[in-house]
């Protein structure tokens, strides 16, 4: 899966850059989705007083989705005989 980032700077100034936001085509189920999650995300970033410098999508993915979709978007392969 390929993962671009997105770097922009906040209402103070501040360099702020997401990382591991993954890359879908246009006709996934998933791409919606994905869209309306990351303007929520950059939303509340913006918001913060004091944002950190780097943010990473795919962290706040896994905090937010369903873990069943999460594994669906990203593919998750399980690991055969505990290897």
């Amino acid at each position: 899966m390929l993962f671009k980032s997105l770097e922009f700077k906040n209402y103070n100034g501040q360099k702020v850059k997401i990382i591991e936001i993954p890359v879908l085509e246009e006709g996934n189920t998933y791409h919606f989705m994905l869209d309306q999650r990351l303007k929520a995300f950059m939303s509340t970033i913006l918001v913060q007083k004091s944002p950190t410098q780097i943010y990473s999508f795919k962290e706040y993915l896994k905090k937010v989705l369903k873990w069943t979709v999460y594994e669906q978007l990203f593919k998750l392969d399980k690991l055969k005989h505990n290897a």
